[in-house]
């Protein structure tokens, strides 16, 4: 799939003819789809009208006249007077821009999935068809990105984005997805997928609150149950009449393949495909987001446990793509640098998942105004080692701030930006 370059611009550069991307909630603008090219002033007004402030565009996609309106607006608006040091300063301005840009779009788009999160749980049992129309626009949404021709990214948020249990239920469904796709799962697959790993748990709302998240003092009759929000889920699924494929993915996303799982103990050959990729990533998340957060292990260590302790439990073809896709360092790792410089994965790209992209600490830049560097980009830099949080010099600690809770979203291709940042 070709790679198709995109930028950040501000809201007023807008021109007829440029290829845009509309990252806000699919609920949130007036037009039938979400990606376009503009065709006349009326839909920039109603852009504008939005009151976001930049917007992504393709220039590769745009039309010539607006690649000649941008020639003559850089020849207009270029400063030969700029010292080497102000271009590096304006170039630098730019990308923090673009960067700030890029993830309040991913945030603002996990915020508007975790409230449509809320109120399906607040209608399924009133209203359970609504229920299920809110699942599937929400995950069309999502695959209208995934399935773009952009390449999807895995990012990792700011901790203050979602909460506990839309948490959970995004971070399995985008990362299922991701996994999804990486696998070539067709188009009605990825809906199934996308649909049941969203509320695989939705019937928790059917246990009282103490028995929601599984806890290691359980009782034998506690943990039955926890167990059974399985069995909710399910009945659940059926009111909203489902596709029996995410019915059955939710009935099996606790089944391991070696037969050792729950409810039924299934073995692995029985499972559905999209059953063992729900398996996996719910697993993973409950690793890094565990219901005790002093429990939590990074995302590396989430990693490399599931293969050495866990492996039997899972699919091997599906645990070998998703640790490709994920990289050794995925998103909300902490790590040495080759420099001896510490740094935060951020976001990975599953094409290319041993360079990650990275903040790195750097006690010259304010925290605020630290780049996200792609290590694809440094040929002298990569990652030698990857770190546990406690281990960080105070210093290093404060500016990473590394995430107790792992929030995870998609964002898609912006490889122009990170070519002008290498050039800095």
């Amino acid at each position: 799939m070709a790679d198709i370059h995109t930028q950040f611009i501000d809201i007023s550069q807008l021109r007829v003819g440029m290829f845009i991307y509309l990252d806000v909630g699919w609920m949130d603008h007036p037009f039938p789809v979400s990606n376009f090219k503009i065709s006349n002033q009326e839909q920039i007004d109603s852009i504008r009208s939005l009151g976001i402030e930049r917007i992504r565009y393709a220039p590769d996609r745009s039309t010539p006249v607006v690649a000649e309106t941008e020639k003559n607006e850089s020849a207009v608006n270029s400063r030969p007077e700029e010292t080497p040091e102000e271009t590096a300063t304006r170039k630098r301005r730019d990308l923090l821009a673009s960067q700030a840009a890029s993830l309040q779009v991913c945030e603002r788009q996990f915020n508007h999935a975790a409230q449509t999160f809320k109120q399906i749980t607040d209608v399924v049992h009133a209203q359970p068809a609504f229920a299920k129309h809110l699942t599937e626009q929400l995950i069309q949404g999502f695959l209208g990105q995934i399935l773009g021709e952009d390449e999807a990214a895995i990012r990792l948020l700011s901790e203050k984005a979602g909460e506990k249990t839309s948490l959970h239920s995004i971070n399995v469904a985008v990362i299922s997805l991701l996994l999804g796709k990486a696998l070539n799962l067709s188009k009605t697959d990825m809906l199934n997928l996308g649909v049941g790993a969203l509320v695989h748990d939705i019937g928790k709302i059917e246990l009282p609150d103490r028995l929601r998240w599984m806890d290691e003092h359980f009782t034998s009759a506690e943990k039955q149950i926890y167990h059974e929000h399985v069995m909710h889920s399910v009945n659940l699924a059926r009111k909203m009449d489902l596709a029996p494929n995410s019915m059955l993915l939710m009935a099996q996303h606790h089944e391991h393949f070696d037969g050792s799982g729950y409810p039924s103990r299934i073995p692995g050959e029985k499972m559905s495909p999209l059953s063992r990729i729900v398996a996996l990533v719910n697993h993973y998340d409950n690793l890094c987001n565990p219901t005790n957060p002093a429990q939590a292990i990074t995302p590396h260590e989430a990693l490399s446990q599931i293969f050495t302790q866990y492996k039997t439990y899972f699919h091997v073809p599906t645990l070998t793509s998703f640790i490709r896709m994920m990289g050794i360092y995925p998103p909300g790792s902490v790590v040495q640098l080759t420099d001896q410089r510490y740094a935060l994965v951020v976001s990975v790209n599953s094409s290319r998942p041993i360079k990650p992209k990275v903040v790195i600490h750097d006690t010259s830049i304010n925290r605020e105004e630290a780049l996200v560097i792609n290590l694809e980009h440094e040929q002298q830099l990569c990652i030698h080692r990857s770190l546990r949080p406690v281990q960080l010099p105070r210093a290093a600690y404060d500016y990473l701030s590394p995430r107790k809770r792992l929030c995870y979203f998609f964002e898609r291709g912006t490889e122009v930006n990170d070519q002008a940042e290498s050039q800095l």
